[in-house]
This record gives structure tokens, sequence and C-alpha cells, in this order.
């Protein structure tokens, strides 16, 4: 059976916060030194991921004019758009049925950014799910359940499962392990449940497990990785509107032109259907 202990995910694909940070500022850099030398940022992915741009543009200062150049995303803009359209996989999900645990594509997203021969990771990306479940079937011991509590424990469980949904949608799935970021759903579900002491079955679980965290280590973790839900903000096609333009000129500058074509043609239909 696979084990996130041994596995790429945990070895290669776990950050720390500034770790992540400069990735990002890697690949935003990378982006930017790509619209400057090419004129765009549109790429190809190879099969063994490595990366293929057209060729470079020497003339590309008289292609482009310095100042109608399309201006780079910030990092902060590429972010937003991530967890716009991470919101849109998740709606999808919902509309055909799929399980949300799709979502693990985004680790997978994350890795293609790196630049390599080798992308670093095994078939397997583990998610907090699976954790959950055992988490739950453990909580069902440790309070002895009753028909009555039975039913809030399964509350619990329902209420736990979305907070996982959202917790992938931040950064937290690269930065902590799918236990603690199952384990940070439990409290938040509890929190609204009240079904039992969280910090007395967090010390059941350590005692059962032989853990090396202590009950404060694993506060922090849930702490931190709470925070980043609440940071967490719904956004419309509307507020993306303008990011999300920046990011069509980086990729194809001529699509500018295409637009304008497209609407001038629009409005010479429009005047001869009323002529």
């Amino acid at each position: 059976m696979a084990d996130f202990l041994t596995s790429t995910h945990r070895a290669k694909w776990i950050f720390s916060p500034q770790d992540l940070k400069e990735k990002y500022k890697a690949a935003n850099q990378r982006a930017r030194q790509a619209l400057e030398k090419y004129g765009a940022t549109r790429m190809e992915v190879d099969i063994d991921g490595s990366w293929s741009y057209p060729e470079p543009q020497s003339d590309a200062k008289e292609i482009v004019e310095k100042h109608s150049r399309p201006k780079p995303l910030k990092t902060e803009e590429e972010q937003l758009l991530r967890t716009f359209y991470e919101f849109k996989i998740q709606d999808v999900c919902d509309a055909f049925k799929f399980p949300r645990k799709i979502q693990l594509v985004r680790l997978k997203k994350i890795m293609y950014q790196q630049k390599s021969l080798s992308l670093g990771f095994d078939l397997i990306v583990y998610a907090p799910y699976r954790a959950l479940d055992g988490f739950v079937n453990v909580m069902e011991e440790f309070i002895e359940a009753n028909d009555d509590q039975l039913q809030t424990l399964k509350d619990v469980h329902e209420t736990a499962k979305v907070e996982s949904d959202k917790i992938m949608l931040t950064d937290a799935p690269l930065l902590f392990p799918p236990g603690q970021l199952a384990l940070a759903a439990l409290y938040r579900a509890n929190e609204v449940h009240g079904l039992l002491d969280f910090e007395r079955y967090v010390g059941s679980l350590l005692s059962r497990q032989h853990d090396t965290h202590s009950i404060s280590e694993l506060t922090v973790s849930m702490n931190a990785i709470i925070s980043l839900v609440t940071k967490l903000v719904t956004l419309t096609a509307t507020d993306m509107k303008h990011v999300d333009r920046k990011l069509k000129l980086c990729r194809d500058p001529s699509s500018h032109d295409k637009s304008k074509k497209r609407k001038h043609r629009s409005k010479e239909s429009s005047s001869e259907m009323h002529a």
C-alpha cells in the first residue's frame, strides 16, 4: 500500500513558506523573461516535462513598441487567477458529480512549473480525504458513540469534507502533510457541531500512533492552515476581468488586435442591419 512517509510528495513537494514564496517568485520571473525575449509567454510543455518556446525575436523591440508591450502579471495576480479557476474546477466537479478529489491536479500543476527533465514526483499525490476517514473512525471509538452521537459524528464528517475542499484551494497542501490538513478540517467541523473535547481527542491520537509531534506543535500547524482558509476570497469573473485580459495579452499580444477587428466587424454588421 502506498505510504505518504516514503513518497516523493513528502520528499519533494512539501515546502517551507519561504521556499514556496521563492518558487512562485522564480516562476513569475521566468515568465517575465520570456515576455521580454519572445514577445509572449505562450509555451509548449513537452511530454518529458521540459519547456519549449518559439524562436527568440531578435527584432522584438521593433515588432512591439516598448510602451505598448503587454505588462507581465504580478505574483499576486497569478495566485488570484489560480484560485479563481480552482473554484471553477470544484463547480465543474459538482455539476458532473465528480469527486472533488480531482482538485489534486493543483499539486501536479505546481509541479509542472519546475523546469527540468524530471518532474520529480510519482503518480500518487496525497490529499486529506483518506486521513479524514481514518480520523473519524478513531473519533467514533474515542467517544463510544451512541445513536444520537453517531448522527452528530456524520455531520462532523460531512462538514470536515467541506472544510477539506476549502483547504485544497489554499497553499496548505504544499506546506503541510495530508494528516495535518485533515485534522485542521476536523477541528473546524468540531467547532461547528461541538461533538467532543478536541485537544483530548488529539492527545489520544498521538498516543495511539506513537507520534513524535506534541499537541502544541499540531495546534500551531492547524491554526496556520485555518488562517489560510479564512483568507480565501470568492472571486467573480468581473473581479478577474482585468487580470484575465493581462494574461491573454501576455500569452498572445496579437489577441488585442484580433479582438479589435472582431469588435469592428460587429459594429459594421450592426450598422448594416440598421441601414
